[in-house]
């Protein structure tokens, strides 16, 4: 029962995810999948291969992800220490677990970014986390067994569904106010929730009544129901609003949803007991975590056929994917020596070094450009463990010794995990 709550901030997170595959000509696109046994395993969907885990002291019991829309932070609900696990995105690294209220279960992020939204499904409340401060600036209550939630496009209000047996409601919080303004009954059990990219409608996964259904946001009214398989539990989009997969958790298969119809198309068979999905921005794959498999289970959307299998961590709940940049390096240059030759100049001990600017952490094989301040280039050299890359040049005396004595320049092109920097270097006589 205490599981039913992750997998609606999962489908959250599939909304989330639509824009910023276009943010930026270098970066990645990132699966954050919260394993309940501990630890947030990142996928790297180039490679459809775990490139990291990220542990949180803080929170061990990983249940939903969701991401900011620019890509730069994840945000990881924790049911047992009833924490919000921060994760700078670019880096992969934890800014902070911020205390939330108990067995939070789902988790949201407002389009601007401003504001993160956490259904507390044991206290029956929604935490407003203020991303510039990361602490609860509000404490909204909802209702029993508050689930999955939402933000609407415009940001003006949160959906939030409720984990009732029986007939279940959807609860609508006005952001200004944080306060709930209306309530919409679904079906039984409602768990996850997923907005169309437009904006114009919202689905919910009732699991209790092995349906779907789809609220006008507009008139806060149902205007249809779509039956899926047993017990289903999470929900993802296409970015064209024209389908949607929802997980059968006890029929361990996708059910593919024509949203304009409201029809089952076909279903899928993925591993023992899906959770959540999530869509790739460009809506070519979907990503399902199998909770009893502890592995994700990878769909090509245009044959609606299984392509893959990755092991992750232990009992896979929550997964999150969205366009991730490149992390902000840092580039110091620092002095080099010039020599006098017969025929030129020696330009000796040419340094930089290159950090993350996040973590301060080194940032090792990458290549370093060193060129005069005029553009004439001087030498390349490769960082090592500690970031620094070192190099001599011989240089013609074209250049000029008043060219040289201006110092040099360092540069580094970036890549899809490290971004570009440059730096103004030092050079002196012997």
């Amino acid at each position: 029962m205490r599981l039913r709550p992750l997998v609606m901030a999962v489908a959250v997170t599939s909304a989330l995810v639509v824009t910023p595959a276009q943010a930026a000509p270098a970066g990645r696109v990132l699966g954050y999948v919260a394993n309940n046994g501990g630890g947030v395993s990142v996928i790297d969907t180039a490679t459809n291969a775990v490139s990291t885990t990220i542990a949180d002291g803080g929170g061990s019991s990983p249940y939903m992800a969701a991401v900011a829309f620019d890509g730069t932070r994840g945000y990881v609900t924790n049911s047992v220490q009833n924490t919000l696990t921060v994760i700078d995105t670019p880096t992969n690294t934890v800014d902070k677990s911020v205390p939330v209220g108990t067995h939070p279960a789902g988790v949201a992020v407002a389009p601007g970014g401003g504001f993160v939204y956490v259904t507390n499904y044991l206290d029956g409340t929604v935490s407003v986390v203020d991303t510039a401060t990361l602490t609860v600036t509000a404490t909204v209550a909802v209702g029993s067994n508050a689930d999955g939630v939402v933000v609407t496009k415009d940001g003006s209000a949160v959906y939030v569904t409720h984990d009732v047996p029986g007939p279940s409601k959807v609860s609508v919080i006005d952001t200004t106010s944080n306060a709930v303004v209306a309530t919409i009954g679904v079906g039984n059990a409602a768990t996850a929730i997923a907005a169309s990219a437009d904006g114009k409608r919202m689905y919910v996964v009732n699991k209790g009544s092995d349906s779907v259904s789809a609220i006008d946001v507009a008139s806060r009214t149902v205007v249809g129901t779509a039956s899926v398989g047993f017990t289903p539990h999470g929900i993802a989009l296409t970015p064209n609003g024209t389908r949607a997969y929802v997980t059968n958790s006890e029929f361990d298969s996708v059910s593919v949803v024509d949203l304009t119809t409201m029809t089952e198309l076909q279903k899928i068979f993925v591993g023992d007991r899906p959770i959540s999905v999530a869509l790739t921005p460009d809506g070519a794959s979907a990503y399902v975590t199998n909770f009893n498999s502890n592995s994700v289970s990878i769909i090509d959307t245009a044959s609606n056929t299984v392509t893959g299998t990755i092991a992750v961590g232990e009992r896979p709940v929550g997964i999150a994917i969205n366009f991730v940049p490149p992390a902000t390096s840092k580039l110091v240059a620092g002095s080099a020596q010039l020599q006098l030759r017969l025929l030129g100049f020696t330009v000796r001990s040419i340094d930089a070094t290159l950090t993350d600017k996040h973590t301060g952490v080194p940032v090792a094989g990458q290549q370093v450009v060193f060129r005069t301040v005029k553009g004439n280039p001087l030498c390349t050299a490769t960082t090592n463990a500690y970031g620094k890359a070192t190099c001599d040049a011989q240089v013609s005396l074209l250049v000029g010794l008043s060219t040289l004595l201006q110092g040099f320049t360092a540069s580094y092109a970036g890549n899809n995990e490290h971004g570009g920097a440059s730096a103004h270097g030092h050079i002196a006589l012997l």
